[in-house]
């Protein structure tokens, strides 16, 4: 209980107990313990991504679901989705306006997750820590690119309202209290990922019962994608856990 409840600079002096690391207790500061096993971790993300990402080819992409504009139903295609899209209501569109606005934040979660201590690109090699986050920001980057989409062809919201706080958003960007912990950061992911999967797939049920068959397979979909995701930064976390229990522990608190 008392180190827990220590002050920062109190805990950077008590003897840390980790795994893989070494045999026997070693005095070092939480940021440079979390930094080595960030660097100890590193060499198994290419397995991560290729067990938790699909490549490019493969994965759905949003023309999937949309009108095609090179075909000559690509206007029938979009009176269909005006139709449908009379059938919700006004708080169905209040929800997924927000979801669409927190996807489209993308650029603010790259920045912040690239900035994570352990997470760097700027090493001369190839990182695999960048290099996962790189790959996720591209899956997640379809999204708020479908999401968007599916909303200037519905006519049934201010776009422009939208972009502008989409732009204040981006501008503005936002602390989630983690500063540049690797450990909380991904307390936080894997937490924030499956947010967004509950979301999208409920908000998929919503206009599955309404008749909305597009719509509802775009959200299921992505709530699939974010619920890889979270599988992923929950091994993340199970991973760091067997190489430093006590800062993994720590931290999950300090988020909770």
């Amino acid at each position: 209980i008392h180190f827990i409840q220590a002050k920062e600079e109190e805990i950077n002096r008590i003897p840390i107990f980790y795994g893989d690391l070494c045999k026997k207790p070693r005095t070092m500061s939480i940021k440079n313990v979390r930094l080595e096993v960030m660097q100890q971790i590193e060499p198994k993300v290419e397995g991560f991504i290729d067990e938790f990402l699909i490549p490019s080819e493969k994965i759905w992409q949003p023309t999937d679901f949309l009108p095609d504009s090179q075909s000559d139903k690509f206007f029938d295609e979009i009176e269909q989705i005006r139709g449908e899209a009379k059938e919700l209501g006004y708080d169905f569109w209040v929800t997924l306006v927000a979801d669409t606005i927190t996807e489209e934040a993308l650029p603010t979660d790259e920045s912040w997750v690239m900035d994570v201590e352990g997470i760097d690109q700027h090493n001369g090699k190839d990182n695999g820590w960048s290099k996962w986050v790189r790959a996720w920001t591209a899956e997640e980057n379809r999204h708020g690119d479908v999401l968007n989409k599916y909303l200037y062809l519905s006519g049934r919201v201010n776009m422009r309202e939208i972009e502008i706080t989409t732009q204040h958003l981006i501008s503005d960007g936002f602390d989630i209290g983690t500063d540049r912990d690797p450990y909380k950061n991904f307390v936080y992911t894997s937490f924030q990922e499956l947010a967004t999967n509950i979301s999208h797939k409920r908000v998929g049920k919503m206009a599955r019962k309404k008749g909305n068959a597009l719509l509802a397979k775009m959200c299921t979909i992505i709530a699939g994608d974010e619920m890889r995701h979270h599988l992923a930064y929950r091994e993340f976390v199970k991973t760091i856990m067997g190489q430093d229990p006590d800062g993994m522990v720590l931290a999950f608190a300090d988020m909770m």
